[in-house]
């Protein structure tokens, strides 16, 4: 998983409710933590709940991907299979690319859509006026009038914050500058106060941090795909003998999901394991 897409789900599940409502027109009560029932691997990035019961579903991307609307239409049929509830969907797309990605599935007697936003879209100065520190660090990514200034600013908030640990945003920054080869001049304008100095010149808070949070969501992604992998072989097999459990243990990410997807068409765990 992309260090953005980690910063970003963190702030929109926080501190950034105005981003929220501008993406969204409502406000998400709570969000939902859900494995979907599934042929393949089918993790959302965010689905949340809003106060009339309705389902949000955002899915975050950075790069153009073509088979983007079929993925979207297979998360909206999971989600209704397990809460019985048709999400309102939104893809997000924060690259540097113009969006060129179809929002929408049509054939015979058969229509799927679902609004594809470019966040640059999205008015950044207002995300600045917010008084939320999530949406002023997620205006970097929207439309804005000098990036300078407003990078100026959001470190100037991030300072004065009590409500939120400065050090996260501050990094949370720094990745989301990435997208826009922004970085450089989010460190020239952070290196001006005091309180970050430190902060961008230490090693665990710097660089590594940064470093950690990408290992520690490999090894989440791991963790998730064993587990489901799991349950399908005993569905269709039984009990997981433990040499199996022990050759299950040693597989990357990327094995597991290639067995999952066998798991299917396997006669035996031993031809599932060839």
């Amino acid at each position: 998983m992309q260090e953005y897409d980690v910063a970003l789900k963190l702030l929109l599940q926080g501190p950034a409710r105005l981003t929220m409502r501008e993406l969204t027109s409502t406000v998400v009560e709570k969000w939902l933590d859900v494995e979907l029932p599934k042929v393949q691997n089918l993790r959302l990035d965010l689905l949340g709940e809003a106060a009339d019961g309705s389902l949000v579903h955002i899915e975050l991307q950075s790069g153009n991907d073509v088979t983007r609307p079929l993925r979207m239409a297979e998360y909206c049929l999971g989600v209704f299979r397990l809460l019985r509830k048709f999400p309102r969907q939104i893809l997000l797309y924060v690259g540097e690319a113009p969006l060129r990605m179809d929002s929408e599935l049509r054939g015979p007697d058969v229509s799927f859509r679902y609004r594809a936003v470019d966040i640059r879209e999205v008015d950044g100065d207002l995300l600045l006026e917010s008084k939320e520190v999530g949406d002023n660090v997620i205006a970097i990514l929207a439309r804005l009038r000098d990036h300078k200034d407003a990078i100026r600013r959001i470190v100037v908030k991030i300072e004065a914050s009590v409500e939120i640990d400065r050090e996260t945003a501050l990094q949370a920054l720094l990745i989301l500058a990435g997208l826009r080869g922004l970085e450089e001049l989010v460190e020239e304008e952070a290196r001006k106060v005091p309180i970050f100095y430190d902060i961008l010149d230490n090693k665990v808070l710097g660089r590594e941090f940064k470093k950690g949070l990408k290992e520690g969501e490999l090894k989440g992604e791991l963790k998730g795909e064993l587990r489901v992998l799991r349950r399908q072989i005993e569905k269709r097999f039984g009990a997981i003998p433990e040499r199996v459990e022990e050759h299950l243990a040693t597989r990357s990410t990327t094995e597991l999901e290639e067995l999952s997807v066998r798991v299917l068409d396997a006669q035996s765990i031993e031809d599932l394991l060839k």
